[in-house]
């Protein structure tokens, strides 16, 4: 029979534990894709009412604020 105390038994169980979520986090992330937001200036907009700063890559020259549903006008700089 293996003898153990409890320190080792201890540590064994939480090294394993944390080796399986690791091995299991690779597992489901590898291959994912990251989604990435565009940063570019002419997809931000700012909404001159509740202040309000989003991204809106649909529209061009007029948008819909999501929080106080304005509508807000492109302008170009």
């Amino acid at each position: 029979m293996i003898k153990l105390d409890m320190s080792t038994a201890l540590f064994l169980y939480l090294f394993f534990s944390v080796f399986l979520v690791l091995l299991t986090w690779i597992f489901l992330n590898f291959g994912t894709k990251q989604k990435t937001f565009s940063s570019e200036e002419k997809y931000l907009w700012h909404c001159s009412i509740c202040g309000y700063t989003y991204i809106d890559s649909h529209h061009d020259e007029i948008s819909q604020c999501p929080k106080c549903e304005s509508y807000i006008e492109k302008i170009s700089p």
